[in-house]
């Protein structure tokens, strides 16, 4: 098993994450994306250290270890994170269970802290937001890098990004996502409706995110003594440009 530590004030954690830890990965895996996220996670690693923050079953941190970097994760759920400790190679990955935002001055330090797959617009305010940023400076200090991906709302409000689709997904269920946005109190809401291909009953996940544009984000760094170094359209390393429906953003110290 890993390493599991109490921090103080542990998040709760979402009731997806408790009731559907053993189907995550089937509902929400995306083998393309996860290759562009842990490479582009790898190179800038190198052969240093790694904190993720929101580690889930370890999609990204497994094979990112794989790779030869020193993986450590944070998260809220003991079910997901008993689901990465069950998998090849999960036995070696720390975790420790609580709120991300919140952990221990215990003079840990990581080469690279990251958030992935949304995660960061979980958190439910500004003041989450920030406190996040601040943490992550002080975790990699003045040669690391704090990265995150999120979703570039001014595109995605747009009514080609909202509404029902269907997802792609591993194994016979059917996965469809309604999406709807709340500007007067910047959220989005994620429903997913999940047919069980096994002939179960069906399932409901609702996922609420507190959403921050670029300016927003960067401003956010800048109060937590980081700045931009680079921003890119996809984890594939694709330039970021108008339209792009979401964006992978490198802070580091500011100078």
């Amino acid at each position: 098993m890993p390493v599991s530590l109490e921090s103080p004030g542990p998040a709760e954690s979402a009731p997806y994450t408790r009731r559907f830890a053993d189907r995550y990965d089937s509902w929400f895996g995306k083998e393309a994306l996860t290759d562009d996220t842990v490479g582009f996670l790898a190179r800038l690693a190198g052969s240093g250290t790694a904190l993720e923050l929101g580690v889930g079953t370890g999609r990204i941190a497994l094979p990112l270890a794989r790779r030869g970097v020193r993986v450590e994760g944070v998260d809220a759920s003991p079910e997901m994170a008993a689901q990465l400790a069950a998998k090849p190679g999960g036995d070696r990955i720390p975790v420790t269970i609580g709120d991300f935002t919140r952990l221990p001055a215990d003079g840990r330090t990581a080469d690279v802290v990251f958030v992935a797959g949304g995660t960061f617009f979980e958190l439910p305010s500004q003041e989450d937001q920030l406190r996040c940023f601040r943490h992550a400076a002080g975790l990699i200090g003045a040669d690391g890098a704090f990265v995150l991906d999120a979703i570039v709302p001014e595109v995605l409000i747009g009514a080609q990004w909202s509404g029902g689709r269907v997802m792609s997904h591993q194994g016979e269920d059917l996965v469809v996502r309604y999406r709807r946005f709340d500007s007067a109190r910047q959220r989005y809401h994620s429903h997913y409706a999940i047919t069980p291909g096994d002939g179960s009953g069906s399932v409901h996940i609702h996922v609420s995110f507190r959403y921050a544009g670029v300016g927003e984000l960067d401003l956010m760094a800048r109060a937590a003594g980081l700045e931009l170094r680079e921003r890119y359209g996809s984890w594939g390393g694709a330039p970021f440009r108008d339209g792009c429906p979401y964006h992978v953003s490198v802070y580091r110290a500011a100078r």
